[in-house]
């Protein structure tokens, strides 16, 4: 190994994964490791220097490790030990990626009830006083984030899907970007870069033939993209990710989140999710197609 090389060009892989207490950091640790991470959870912030150190190891093969820490930042003190070990890690060349999962106040609620624990900040108050409290104190690092991973409405199955995808695989490129679905009565996904409102077309809802099905057979896509505009707007917002995906990889940026809405996220913005992921592909940019809120009417 030539020692002059610097860390970052021998290093493979690196994610830091932190974010809201309940959002899910266990399941993406969980899922990085069934996709050949190697994991270590609740680590110290002032390991992650000795931590990316293994990386330049000699004994860990020519295709190198890929590593991923997960820290919990819930106590102030914790929260800037972790910014000085991102700092210093930093300093020693190394280019980790954040990972922030996060999900709604509505869904970190309910999980904390369906397990019958409180959340680690609300000491005598309410469950919600310390789930604003810990947003507000990570909500710096949130938006330092390159990686933001919604759980909200997504189940186990669909979450490693789109963590598979995005960090996950074998075949790398500069970019990926998640095509997302979603209903806009079940609200936003917090980790959209773009939103695009499908209801400018008409719903396959009201039409008894088409009602049962979803945007992913057949039936429902050829009507919606059969609809007036509807080819118009693929190939806009194609020319839109022109130049926004090629700042992006000027950037440096990896990660994108692309959202596509309708009423209750099963008929329009299914089926424009699907022909939008399949027509974005190229050799420098991935695609993920993840539908929030499909099934849940």
């Amino acid at each position: 190994m030539d020692e002059t090389e610097p860390p970052e060009a021998r290093t493979r892989e690196l994610l830091i994964v932190t974010g809201m207490s309940g959002a899910g950091r266990s399941t993406v640790a969980n899922v990085l490791e069934d996709s050949g991470w190697y994991v270590i959870d609740n680590l110290p912030p002032q390991m992650l220097v000795p931590m990316a150190e293994l990386l330049e190891r000699d004994d860990v093969g020519e295709d190198g490790l890929r590593l991923a820490a997960v820290v919990d930042v819930r106590s102030r003190a914790f929260f800037t030990d972790f910014r000085d070990g991102l700092d210093r890690l930093r300093d020693h060349g190394y280019l980790p990626t954040l990972v922030f999962v996060d999900a709604t106040d509505e869904s970190l609620v309910r999980r904390f009830e369906s397990v019958r624990r409180p959340h680690p900040l609300q000491d005598d108050g309410r469950m919600l006083d310390g789930i604003i409290r810990e947003r507000e104190m990570l909500r710096d690092l949130r938006a330092n984030a390159d990686l933001l991973i919604d759980t909200s409405g997504l189940n186990v199955h669909q979450l490693t899907a789109k963590i598979q995808q995005l960090v996950g695989g074998d075949d790398r490129v500069p970019l990926r970007i998640a095509v997302m679905s979603f209903g806009f009565k079940y609200g936003l996904p917090l980790d959209a870069d773009m939103v695009f409102d499908m209801r400018f077309l008409p719903n396959p809802y009201w039409d008894p033939a088409l009602r049962p099905f979803t945007g992913k057979d057949a039936v429902v896509a050829d009507f919606v993209l059969a609809q007036p505009g509807a080819q118009e707007f693929v190939d806009r917002v194609l020319d839109l990710l022109e130049p926004v995906t090629a700042g992006y990889l000027r950037e440096g940026r990896s990660y994108v989140t692309l959202a596509v809405g309708c009423t209750g996220g099963k008929h329009r913005s299914v089926a424009m999710a699907e022909e939008l992921g399949r027509r974005i592909q190229s050799p420098d940019i991935g695609t993920v197609v993840v539908h929030r809120d499909l099934g849940r009417e």
